[in-house]
């Protein structure tokens, strides 16, 4: 029985040349999801400081530890508290996955957001976000959300931007700061990778896993705040 093959390496000039060229092209390739997100995202992402006002943030789940927020996903609730506090939304959109009957995202986001000074008739949870292109259709096609802020991790905000405006939802991008540890490298390098993603659901426009039927949760949300009407967001227009 033969064993695996080694890789061999060139043995000429030109071999060498060739396999350069190679990795050359795949290093540009593997660059260009990212590159097509900040170009198309340019103008449309900043902070909490920085957020326009408008009637809904969307904010992504981002995990549970024990049954609480993880750490980065209370830090991303934490700016929706604030953005509400401030007067410059009206409504949140948690949008997280409940999946199993142990595991439940938004109910999770909500209780943080209510100890936290949002009123519970202000949150909306969207229980079929399983990933951000999910999310973000749902936003439109079930939630009749047309714009939002959105609100996530620095590393993941502009794919989030990019991906709810190729779904029909003007979007600002509030990206929070976090300290550099491994989960926020492993989220930065997993970006990379999910940026190709993204260049497809932009391109084929899947359905999300689970569309289901209109829900009024948020327009209820917003007849309870008395919607006063939002300005339009920085370059709506460009849509």
């Amino acid at each position: 029985m033969r064993g695996p093959r080694r890789l061999r390496l060139p043995r000429t000039r030109a071999g060498w040349r060739r396999l350069t060229q190679a990795v050359a092209a795949g290093c540009v390739l593997a660059l260009l999801p990212p590159t097509w997100l900040y170009v198309t995202t340019g103008g449309r992402a900043g902070t909490v400081a920085g957020a326009p006002r408008t009637d809904v943030a969307v904010v992504f789940g981002a995990g549970l530890w024990d049954g609480e927020p993880s750490p980065y996903l209370a830090h991303r609730l934490d700016a929706a508290a604030a953005l509400y506090r401030a007067g410059r939304i009206e409504v949140v959109l948690v949008t997280g996955d409940n999946s199993r009957e142990d595991y439940d995202e938004p109910d999770a986001m909500r209780t943080y957001l209510v100890r936290h000074g949002v009123p519970d008739a202000r949150i909306v949870s969207d229980y079929a976000g399983f990933d951000t292109w999910d999310s973000c259709v749902r936003a439109k096609e079930v939630f009749g959300v047309d714009r939002a802020v959105l609100i996530s991790q620095g590393f993941h905000i502009r794919r989030a931007v990019a991906l709810c405006r190729a779904a029909g939802v003007a979007s600002y991008g509030v990206g929070v700061a976090d300290r550099h540890d491994v989960t926020w490298y492993y989220g930065a390098v997993r970006e990379l990778f999910a940026a190709g993603k993204a260049v497809l659901d932009v391109t084929f426009e899947p359905d999300p896993r689970f569309l289901g039927p209109k829900e009024p949760g948020v327009r209820r949300a917003l007849a309870d705040a008395g919607r006063r009407p939002a300005a339009p967001l920085p370059r709506d227009a460009g849509r």
